[in-house]
């Protein structure tokens, strides 16, 4: 009689098999971060305001809401936040619209993961007007799904981007690398129960239990991915 039963060591690798990888956009697979500071530098100059650049750490990496409402209160331009996010969102735009530069690495490692059917997820807290252009760049081809940041009520540092592209795809957040370029992010994919890959662009990344921070995209393959779900899953008894 053959039992239908997984045999223990089968159960075990099948446990630790990575099955999706959750890429963020801006500052991690295209160079951006810095068209995003120009953007807000032009957009406040217009409003008779100039950027100090103490202000760039504490926008980079989140959502339109939150980095248009911090500028507003730090400058006390006389503008609603609706009509900030547009003028932000407009600028950003034309800047992109020629093509964006990607990132060191990441072409490679799109194709890599195209190459292994790995599945793949853009989650970014950007809008989806701005995502839709940058994947002229990217190739939407090399992904799954994309989630955008006005696709939710909550954007990072939530873990709900993550969540959402996790269920989407049907798979175990546990079992899914992510990979961020500030901490913003890093703190989401840690929330939804992801394992973290740091590069970090415009602001340091601390060390810390469960994450891995690189210094380019030329540093993470997919093994190196996969090594890190195998290592989580070794290390839960």
């Amino acid at each position: 009689m053959t039992s239908s039963i997984p045999a223990v060591g089968s159960r075990m690798a099948e446990a630790a098999t990575l099955q999706a990888v959750f890429l963020d956009l801006d500052g991690t697979l295209v160079d951006t971060e810095g068209f995003w500071w120009e953007a807000e530098a032009e957009v406040f100059a217009g409003l008779g305001h100039v950027l100090d650049d103490s202000h760039r750490e504490v926008v980079v990496g989140g959502p339109m809401s939150r980095s248009a409402g911090y500028l507003l209160r730090a400058t006390g331009a006389d503008i609603g936040l609706a009509e900030l996010s547009t003028l932000l969102n407009e600028a950003f735009a034309a800047r992109i619209s020629r093509g964006v530069p990607l990132m060191p690495g990441a072409r490679r490692l799109l194709s890599e993961l195209a190459a292994h059917r790995v599945p793949t997820a853009l989650v970014s807290a950007s809008y989806r007007s701005v995502i839709e252009q940058m994947l002229h760049s990217l190739g939407p081809e090399n992904f799954h799904l994309t989630v955008a940041g006005d696709d939710l009520a909550r954007t990072k540092p939530h873990p709900d981007p993550y969540l959402t592209a996790a269920e989407r795809l049907g798979v175990d957040p546990s079992r899914c690398a992510v990979v961020e370029d500030t901490l913003t992010g890093v703190r989401a994919g840690e929330a939804a129960g992801c394992r973290v890959v740091a590069v970090p662009s415009v602001t340091p990344i601390p060390p810390a239990s469960g994450r891995s921070v690189v210094r380019t995209l030329e540093e993470v393959d997919l093994p190196f991915l996969r090594a890190l779900i195998t290592e989580s899953q070794g290390s839960v008894h």
